[in-house]
């Protein structure tokens, strides 16, 4: 092991760059230094960033920025070294329920173990890619046979991981009911969790959070409850051991304003046997869940909103002093010789020719 101390990169390696590593101590493995240079030359062209110049890319990069208010969350479906028939049957139904928001890969990935210290690469690569948040990895060895890995990723890399079993599946195909209560694609779901196992057992507590993140779509203020069509039901049947299916609303007269609810089951229905699951870090958590704080909106003066008459305004007007201002025009029905003897008299008498003339007039 050989140590070498390195004052200022700068006088020995004649490239742009280096001033960023002035003054660094580096330790090499009986490594040559041309190969070091070259090495730190790449990284330094890495951290480069180039301001877009074509609209369309810049229009993607800011489609992908963070956001104070997040739309729906995108989730990357992918398949293991080795899937089973009725895993390719799970992700394929889970691909036709978020089919506005998934992207669906169906190559194998001989390098992808989210639960290995470096088998998360090529997945962060991936989601990186696809602008994916959420993704779903299905896998099947002898020793997990049907294994299904739901995760989260925060800035495209792995959040949180829950490994679940697929046991005693049924696809859409296989219910019957009228086709006109089917859910239409993009309508927000209800959520029914049964059982006191979600609030006591720590995995299906985890559980709870990532089904409720993968399938609850975009976050909305208002909601209409016409259009309200299918539950998502998950009900603890053991401390290991959810039953998930998905059903459809049929609203039927009750007699009442309120109508009555029938749940009709369309479809897909499974267990899900927990088997492993990570948790993410605290201060991951803490730092994935900081906010920026909206600036407090500045207070419109002489402003007023009514629920009837909208928003209505004060205008303050200043005195505008009419009856002291001179008029820049005299009536025009008075006659010149009258405006002039009153401005010079002080009085309405008129001339005596005109009098005269008035009064040969009158006779």
């Amino acid at each position: 092991m050989q140590s070498y101390r390195v004052a200022t990169l700068s006088v020995t390696w004649k490239f742009g760059a280096t001033c960023h590593y002035r003054e660094a101590t580096l330790e090499i493995d009986n490594c040559h230094l041309s190969y070091l240079r070259d090495a730190l030359k790449a990284q330094v062209l890495m951290m480069k960033f180039k301001t877009p110049q074509k609209g369309r890319i810049r229009r993607e990069l800011e489609k992908r920025a963070p956001k104070l208010v997040e739309t729906g969350k995108k989730t990357l479906i992918l398949h293991g070294t080795k899937t089973s028939q009725v895993l390719n049957d799970v992700m394929t139904e889970i691909y036709h329920l978020k089919r506005e928001n998934s992207v669906k890969y169906t190559r194998k990935n001989d390098n992808i173990r989210p639960f290995e210290s470096g088998g998360e690469t090529s997945l962060e690569f991936f989601s990186l890619k696809t602008d994916c948040s959420l993704f779903v990895y299905g896998s099947h060895s002898k020793k997990r046979p049907n294994n299904l890995v739901i995760g989260r990723t925060y800035d495209h890399h792995i959040y949180d991981l829950v490994e679940v079993g697929v046991e005693q599946f049924k696809s859409m195909k296989s219910f019957k009911y009228d086709k006109n209560l089917a859910p239409k694609i993009g309508s927000k779901p209800f959520f029914t969790f049964i059982g006191e196992g979600f609030e006591s057992v720590e995995e299906l507590k985890h559980l709870k959070e990532v089904l409720l993140d993968l399938f609850h779509g975009e976050v909305v203020t208002n909601l209409n409850l016409a259009g309200l069509d299918r539950v998502y039901v998950c009900a603890a049947v053991s401390p290991n051991r959810v039953f998930f299916t998905h059903c459809a609303l049929r609203l039927k007269k009750s007699g009442t304003v309120v109508p009555r609810i029938e749940l009709v089951e369309v479809g897909p229905s499974m267990d899900l046997v927990t088997r492993r699951h990570r948790l993410p870090e605290d201060s991951l958590r803490k730092e994935s869940m900081k906010t920026s704080l909206e600036k407090a909106k500045k207070k419109e003066k002489n402003v007023v909103k009514d629920a009837i008459q909208g928003k209505l305004g004060k205008i303050y007007i200043p005195d505008q002093k009419v009856g002291s201002v001179a008029l820049p025009h005299k009536a025009k029905g008075v006659k010149r010789e009258r405006r002039e003897a009153k401005l010079k008299h002080g009085t309405t008498e008129l001339p005596e020719e005109k009098k005269q003339k008035l009064d040969l007039d009158s006779e």
